[in-house]
Formats: C-alpha cells, structure tokens, sequence
C-alpha cells in the first residue's frame, strides 16, 4: 500500500476529498487513491474527470445524473465525466443504494466536490494571470478573463503538479438558474453498451484461469443435509472440487457446462430432511394475524375540535401476498482467494455492507477484502447478489489460487432469494354526514422488510452463514423506524384527519425469508389507503379528485392532484360499470420523498380479464437532473407496479415454495404493458427527491379503483383478479 507522498508523485491531477475527517488517498490498482468517507472526484492533466461513485449503479441511470452535476459545478463538458464504480479499496462509503435517496445523498456532495475543484483552479488562473477572481470564467475548462480566451485551461493548470483539495465545509454552489447541463436530458451513460452487446454485465466478465460453480439447494429453508454421495459427480470430466461444508454443498469445474453437469448430479444423489413449518398459503392473512408479533402505536393524534352531528363507521381490509424480485438474469459473483487476500465481484447494492458481512462469516480481516460492484439486470431491492457473492467466496476459499465464477440457477432464484412480505391491512374511518372523514383507524401486520447483511451483527441473515457447519444464528427482526418506515412506510395518512391512529404489528417469528422489496411497505400501505379513499369517495357521491384535496392540506400535493386532473381528461371517463373504468392513485412517497400520482384506464371483459390501456401520470420530485431519467424510472415503477398487482404472488406448502420459474410465477408481458404518459412538475428552486419507488402504491390503486368503476366491484386482495 502506498503512501500519501508516494501517490502524489505517480502523477498530476486535483484531486477533491470531502466527508471530513479521515481522507487518505492511495493509488490501488486504478491510481485513483482511496477516500475513506464521501464522494472524490478526480480532475486530471489528460483532460478527462473522474467521479467514483459512493453508490451502485443499478441501471436507475445515477451515474449519468451524478456526472451532469460534477460537469455543470466544474464548468466542463459532459462527455469529459468518467465513471469509477464503487470499489471497497478507494471509494467513499455511501452504503447502499437504496430508498430512492441516491440523488438526495450523494448529488450534494458531489456538486460541493466540483465547485470546489473549479475555485481552487480559478485561484489558480488567477494567480498566473494576474487577474483578480471576478474578472474569470470557464467555457469546457477553458479559463477565459473578462471574457477573453485567456490562453489557460484546467489541465495547464495542473500540469505535472498534484495538489490535494478539501473544499470548506459551506462551498459555494453555481446558482441553479445559471444550469445548462443540469435539467437536460442527457443521452444515459450505461445505455450504449448494454444495446450494443459489449461486456456490461457481471456474467459477462471473463477472468484468465478462471473456473465455475454451482451450488446444490436443498428444497427448502432450514433443511438438513442427511446424506451426500458426491463420488459419482467428482468422477465427471472437468470437475476440480465438490465442497461440502454442513448443509452446503457447492461443486467447481473447468466450465460452465461441467459445473452444471455435476450439480444436476449432485442433486440426484443428496437426500434432505425438511421441514414442515410454513403457513398455510391459503390462509397466509390468518397466520399474519396470529403468529408472535410486537405491536407498536406509530401514531395516536386526536383533536376533537367538534362534536359532530352523526358519525358513521366504515370499514375494509386489503391484503399483499409474498412477492419476489423477481430479476430477469439470476444472480451471479466472481471470488479470487490468494490465501489471503479475498477479491469479490459482485451485483449486490453495497460494497462496503457486504465487506462487513463477508468478512464477519468468513472470517478474514475486513482490510483483506475487497468487493467491486459489477451491474447485473436490476430488481430494486435485497436480491440474490448478497448471497450469491458469499457463496462465490466461500467457494473460492476452497479452491485458492484460481477465481470462481458462480451462477445461481433460474430455480435457485425463485426460491431463495428474500422475498417482499405478505401483509394484512385494516382501516376504518368515522365519516360525518357530508362524508367527510372525521376520525381514521389503520392496522397493519407484516413481517420485517429488511434483513440486508450490513454488520457482523446482520451477517447471519446470509444463507451460506445459516448453512455452514458452524452456523450463525439468526438474527433479530429488524423494524424500521419512521421517518422511513418499513412495514409501517406510508402508513401514516399525508391527509390531514383530524383523529388518527395507526397501529403497526410486526410478525418477529418469521417461516418464509423475506425482506426489502421496491418500495417496502408504502406498496400495499398505499394501495389499501388510496383504495379506502376512493370508496370513501364513492360513499358520498364525491368526485376522488375532490374527495382527496378536501382533505389535503399540502399544497404541492394539491397542486399535482389538479395538474393530474387536467391532463387525464378526468372529466372525460366513462360511466361507472360500462367496462371501461378510470382510477386514482396518489401518494408522496415516505411523505417525505417525491410525489406521484397516477390515473389508469382499464378494460374488464365479461370474464374478468383485466386489461391496462392508458397510465397517466405527474410526478414532482424537486429539482430535476434528468428528465428523461426521471420519467424512466416512473414508468419503470409504473410496469413493476402493475405485474405485481395483477399477477405477482409467491405459492408454497407448508414445506416449500412452488413459485420456481416463470410459468408458476408469471409476470407481465410486452403485451400487456399500457401507454404510459409522465409529466414532470419541476421545482428548480427545491432540493431534488428520490423518485424509484413513488409510483409503486399510486399504481396499484389507481388499477384497483378502475376497476371498481368498470365493474361495480371493489377488488381488495392483491393480486386482482
């Protein structure tokens, strides 16, 4: 490892470190230096500038916005940005990426990191030039004085000199109305490759000596491995090593071919002892409802600033079963054990939360490890690539010297990945005479919706750590508090009711491994809340946009409700029960992040197929880096969101889970995707917001409801069918 002097003299380039105390620069394999906290952003002599990433591309398109904010603040072309992925050996450490807050998190720094950059150089310019600061400008780098090509640019600048740069701590940032870059939409980075064929995922990389893997499942969570005959497949050409190692057992081969010959071997030859202890799928909801939980009062407002005349009770339920991920490619991690170092490639969404977890469960120094994020094809959520990256390195710890690629199977990621937890919703709602809503009572049950191996603590949470001989206990449920929430997010009403109580119960004894799937909680919270809304509405013969404004008092959510009013034509649907119906969804996501709305067409033929024609939808997410980044990732939710509320939900016994491929757990088709309309309601003058997961919830009930006025029908158990 080399020194802070001894990297400065490798070669010239500012470099810009922030997230005070504790940055430490060191070349590594890239030169780029280390950063213990924060984001770093390199400008070198070559011309170029390199932003490393403190969080993980998932193909939501942050890279490409991160960079529009590093070349606006550094008055540089776009198309000079290069991207460094996260990298444990010299990336800050941002966590995860996760609840749409990677704009939010690392947008700020990076844009302090680039004005930084572009006042130290200037001071710079301006020493040479002898010009005083105010009389300096920058087109592409280039310093201009009052208004003159000044004949110097950022890369004369540094020259052969290396200079480290700390902006202070309150750095003046480009005034937003001064934006050129920041707003467009910007062709995405990540996108050429990936249409092109070029090496863009993590099964595409191809390591020299490389070798591969497969792992042999057993049926079932916690069953035990009883007998294992493993002869037959060590005989099979090309195969180098089976490992078993308690309830683990994996199998590594010269080829891809080779490892899957042996594993289908393997799987014919091991006998499993299983449990019976799942819920019965059929009554999931009763089980919820009974099984050993913690309940927690998360809200208990009451002003009672009048009595009213006449109050009435209404009340409904709404479900959410067990739903998956789901990912397009299973997961996949690349591993290299030199006896003592550990070199990890892989999807999962934190580099430095898997360092932590792998180490703990491996037992190495976490120093020794070093994980670099690769993309694979997106889930937005706690996947299979935590696990398949421990598999990968416990296996590569077996066979040192060669690095092991692991695939998991279709099979393997349809069971064993964490899924999203069922949950059972009940609202009831004390409606005055005009049927406005007086008093509101909301209770959920739910398993935990995160279980992410993030610490020594969490490791357990891995499969192979809960397989192994000497395996880690499981850890605790983890409850996520609000703001955020995890079962409980979005429980709590952005409407303005007078009386509210909303209760969370959170299942701690949990059968079926679940945890943070897009959105969390705020899907079927969202979901049952703007679906009660809209019987509400129905109730008192009011119109659902008015009902909801009547009881609004946020005026950027009103604001959008009526901006989604006018460009639905609302005014225009058709009448209740014709077959064609239109329906509202709404929400602000986490009442904290963007707000979203939606109004979606649908069709109901006379055998109750549900067809989706139209999706309209505004979206408010603050200032807006990408619009077409934005827009993307709406109507990315939007179509996620529609699969699960129309044909998403995992089946199982009591002993094991049947959803195993794509035709016991369909998702939605080319086909049946609806035209999708999002406008944007940029607010230039206020913070950007997490946009991902907003459309989620709005999605499901707006389909929900229109359904209603198609059919006369309230649907209330997810799927709809």
């Amino acid at each position: 490892m080399s020194t802070r002097r001894e990297f400065l003299q490798t070669t010239g380039a500012l470099t810009v470190c922030f997230a005070l105390p504790a940055c430490s620069i060191d070349s590594g394999e890239t030169q780029s230096g280390l950063l213990v906290a924060g984001n770093r952003l390199q400008v070198r002599a070559d011309g170029t500038v390199h932003l490393i990433m403190g969080k993980v591309e998932l193909g939501q398109g942050i890279s490409t916005a991160l960079a529009q904010m590093t070349a606006e603040e550094l008055d540089v072309a776009f198309d000079r940005i290069q991207i460094s992925t996260v990298d444990t050996d010299y990336s800050p450490d941002e966590s995860y990426t996760f609840s749409s807050i990677s704009i939010q998190q690392s947008g700020p720094p990076t844009r302090k990191a680039a004005a930084g950059a572009r006042e130290k150089l200037l001071g710079i310019a301006a020493d040479r030039l002898g010009k005083p600061l105010a009389a300096l400008s920058v087109v592409d780098g280039a310093v201009w004085a009052n208004g003159v090509d000044a004949g110097v640019d950022y890369w004369s600048l540094i020259g052969h000199d290396n200079i480290v740069f700390e902006p202070a701590d309150e750095q003046a940032l480009k005034p937003v109305a001064d934006y050129s870059i920041v707003g467009q939409s910007i062709d995405r980075i990540d996108i050429p490759a990936k249409v092109f064929g070029a090496a863009s995922f993590i099964q595409d990389i191809r390591l020299p000596d490389m070798v591969h893997a497969r792992i042999v499942r057993p049926p079932a969570e916690r069953a035990v491995l009883e007998k294992l005959d493993a002869a037959a497949a060590e005989a099979m050409p090309g195969v180098l090593k089976v490992v078993r190692d308690g309830n683990f057992v994996g199998v590594i081969a010269e080829r891809e071919s080779q490892a899957r010959a042996a594993a289908a071997q393997l799987h014919n030859s091991v006998e499993w002892a299983l449990p019976a202890d799942m819920p019965n799928a059929t009554e999931v909801f009763d089980w919820l409802k009974q099984a050993k939980a913690t309940s927690e009062l998360i809200l208990d407002k009451s002003i009672q600033t009048f009595a009213p005349v006449t109050t009435e009770s209404v009340s409904a339920s709404y479900q959410r079963p067990y739903q998956a991920h789901a990912a397009i490619s299973p997961s996949a991690a690349i591993a290299s054990y030199d006896g003592e170092n550990l070199l990890l490639y892989s999807h999962a969404q934190g580099m430095f939360p898997l360092r932590e977890a792998v180490s703990h469960v491996l037992g190495i120094e976490p120093e020794k490890v070093r994980c670099v994020h690769h993309e694979a094809a997106g889930c937005y959520g706690h996947n299979g690539g935590d696990d398949a990256s421990l598999d990968a390195a416990a296996l590569a710890m077996q066979f040192p010297g060669r690095p092991v690629k692991l695939q998991w199977e279709r099979l393997d990621e349809m069971t064993w990945e964490p899924y999203g937890s069922a949950m059972h919703i009940e609202v009831s709602a004390g409606v005055v005479e005009n049927g406005d809503i007086h008093a509101w009572d909301y209770s959920l049950w739910s398993c935990p919706h995160s279980s992410r191996p993030r610490s020594p603590q969490t490791a357990g949470n891995m499969i192979y750590a809960q397989q192994k001989a000497d395996s880690l206990a499981l850890p605790p449920a983890q409850s996520i508090p609000q703001p955020n929430g995890g079962a409980d997010r979005n429980a709590l009403p952005l409407y303005a009711f007078l009386n509210a109580r909303v209760h969370k119960n959170l299942v701690t004894d949990v059968p079926i491994r679940v945890s943070a799937l897009r959105g969390l909680g705020a899907y079927a919270n969202i979901f049952a809340i703007e679906s009660f809304m809209d019987e509400l509405a129905v109730r008192a013969d009011r119109d659902p946009f008015e009902y909801r404004i009547k009881h609004l008092q946020d005026d950027r959510a009103i604001d959008l409700l009526n901006r989604l009013q006018e460009i639905s034509n609302w005014s225009d649907r058709p009448q209740a029960g014709s077959g064609e119906g239109w329906g509202l969804g709404f929400a602000r996501f986490k009442n904290r992040s963007s707000y979203v709305g939606v109004v979606m067409r649908v069709s109901v033929d006379d055998a109750g197929a549900i067809s989706l024609l139209r999706a309209t939808a505004v979206c408010d997410a603050g200032l807006i880096v990408n619009p077409d980044g934005t827009k993307a990732q709406v109507e990315g939710s939007i179509i996620q969101s529609a699969s699960w509320t129309l044909k998403e939900q995992i089946r199982f016994s009591n002993s094991r889970k049947q959803s195993v491929d794509w035709l016991s757990y369909p998702i939605l088709r080319f086909d049946e995707v609806p035209e999708i309309e999002v406008e944007l309601m940029p607010r230039n003058d206020l913070p950007s917001l997490g946009v991902g997961e907003a459309a989620q919830g709005p999605t499901a009930a707006a389909i929900a409801n229109a359904v209603f006025h198609a059919t006369g029908r309230r649907l209330r158990q997810l799927p709809l069918n």
